[in-house]
């Protein structure tokens, strides 16, 4: 089985590397902490960026997951490869790029690029954002799957992640006691759904609402209250139509033994007990 720590960052494409720095800074709220000509490195906690935007086609979206040893990311690719999938085993200068010592890339069975990482850089400083959004971390991914029942066999069975809670047939999975690390959504494409950043507090949710309406950024659901997870939320658009989500309050399953996972309507009150709806295609 593939354990897979914490997920440790996004790596987005774009065409627009200037605008997305802003929008990862000025809107967002993520320190820049590294820069260069064609990407830009991201920091909302210790680690030394959770997102890079980089000069590139904006179809390309990786999620990178944490393995605790060398160990584990070779016994990884050996099980993947055994499954059929095609390994790519990162250069150093692959590996510089993402500030980490040593990385393997595959795709998931809808074709979603997803990155094990060994050792990413973890910074001496603390993360500062650019404007007080109350980022406290980079949470989870929203994967979109073309094929739920086969993807969460695959994240379950292959990889080392629960299932939390089902809302409909899209499926939320926790690698530790975080309520849910992916969520996998039923879709006809490949790609990620959306980005969670964590905050500290409804207020901070709420401040960052009214900067968004200024700004003239879509909201394209809440503020609201997921009833699986418990967290208050709020999405919103950002570069190249990429979903970004702050959530505070998520729920931890700290006993393993007692909690069994529930079922929950697909439709908006599955998603929000505050009666918000969202304009996301994939929620509807």
């Amino acid at each position: 089985m593939i354990k897979l720590g914490n997920i440790c960052y996004v790596r987005l494409g774009t065409r627009d590397l200037e605008s997305a720095t802003r929008f990862a800074t000025d809107i967002l709220g993520l320190e820049l902490s590294e820069w260069s000509k064609r990407a830009r490195h991201f920091k909302s906690d210790m680690r030394e960026h959770t997102l890079c935007y980089f000069d590139g086609d904006p179809g390309i979206q990786i999620a990178g997951f944490e393995v605790a040893s060398k160990d584990d990311l070779t016994s990884a690719a050996g099980e993947l490869e055994r499954l059929g999938h095609h390994v790519h085993i990162g250069t150093r200068e692959e590996a510089d790029a993402r500030m980490v010592r040593e990385f393997l890339g595959f795709n998931d069975p809808t074709g979603n690029p997803i990155e094990l990482a060994w050792r990413p850089a973890i910074g001496g400083n603390r993360y500062h954002g650019t404007r007080d959004a109350g980022i406290t971390g980079f949470s989870h991914v929203g994967l979109c799957s073309t094929d739920v029942v086969r993807d969460e066999a695959f994240w379950t069975q292959v990889c080392n992640t629960r299932v939390s809670d089902r809302i409909g047939d899209a499926a939320l999975l926790r690698i530790d006691e975080v309520h849910h690390s992916i969520a996998l959504f039923p879709t006809s494409r490949a790609g990620i759904q959306h980005i969670n950043h964590q905050v500290e507090s409804g207020d901070d949710i709420m401040r960052s609402l009214h900067l968004l309406h200024e700004r003239r950024i879509n909201i394209t659901f809440g503020p609201g209250r997921h009833p699986s997870s418990s967290a208050k939320f709020l999405y919103f658009e950002g570069p190249d139509r990429m979903v970004f989500e702050y959530s505070s309050g998520v729920r931890l399953i700290a006993d393993e033994l007692l909690y069994r996972e529930r079922q929950f309507l697909f439709d908006p009150k599955g998603f929000c007990q505050w009666g918000a709806k969202p304009q996301i295609k994939e929620f509807e």
